[in-house]
């Protein structure tokens, strides 16, 4: 009970927050006396980026406490190594601009902690991590503070192409896989919930799973737990997602 008084005071919190600062927002376009829109993005950041941080910083928190493994005597020691990475990462965002290899550097961070703890069951907490950390850089893309490649040119032909159709493609490429990615993709779920929504039973719903869990798409919590996205797999459907919405003309145009 007082765990959901919690949530409640929590959620009233975030959205009186929300609210200052839709106002302020608002009262601040309109005091901008239509200057271009690149100027207001720029003040907007550099006023509420600590806002922003804090934000992301309370995400680390939750996220780790909800979704590490709970019977782990190592539990503590790796949430607090675990946040160190993330928080570090989110302060990258009052910088104003985020370097490609600052980014890489929280990655590489995690994998070397990753290679420090010895069980299996580790991977549904170092995939948390790992989904925290793309969270927060879809975020900084967002805010146009950390692009890559830029004025690059990429050389196509580098692509291995069986990895590429293997470990990418091959998953993507039945319409129920692809269903799953998407439902996961926001939220974890069970396996009797992603057999309502693909009308798969059994066995045939076992072996798409199994088959997009082979290629580090998708993990499974513990036995019998629920179904939730790796960082690799939500990478690969925010790129679809991308290619998707360059080529597919929208209704608006």
């Amino acid at each position: 009970m007082m765990q959901e008084q919690d949530y409640e005071s929590e959620l009233s919190d975030i959205k009186h927050k929300l609210s200052d600062i839709h106002n302020d927002i608002r009262s601040f376009i309109e005091s901008a006396n239509h200057q271009h829109l690149d100027s207001v993005v720029t003040a907007l950041k550099d006023n509420y980026s600590g806002t922003i941080v804090r934000h992301l910083m309370e995400d680390v928190g939750r996220g780790l406490e909800k979704n590490m493994v709970k019977n782990c005597e190592m539990r503590g020691e790796c949430k607090n190594l675990l946040s160190n990475v993330l928080q570090n990462n989110a302060g990258l965002i009052k910088h104003g601009s985020v370097t490609e290899a600052s980014i890489e550097e929280s990655r590489l961070e995690l994998k070397k902690l990753r290679t420090m703890v010895p069980y299996d069951k580790c991977d549904i907490c170092f995939a948390e991590a790992s989904d925290i950390l793309s969270g927060q850089v879809t975020l900084m893309r967002s805010m146009k503070i950390y692009e890559t490649n830029k004025g690059k040119r990429q050389d196509i032909s580098k692509l291995p192409s069986q990895i590429v159709v293997d470990d990418i493609l091959d998953p993507l490429c039945h319409q129920k896989r692809f269903d799953i990615l998407k439902a996961i993709s926001g939220e974890t779920k069970s396996f009797s919930a992603l057999s309502a929504l693909t009308g798969l039973r059994g066995g045939n719903l076992l072996f798409h799973l199994q088959k997009l869990a082979d290629k580090g798409m998708i993990i499974q919590r513990h036995e019998r737990g629920d179904y939730m996205i790796t960082a690799k797999g939500f990478k690969v459907m925010e790129g679809v997602n991308s290619i998707y919405t360059e080529l597919v003309p929208s209704d608006d145009h």
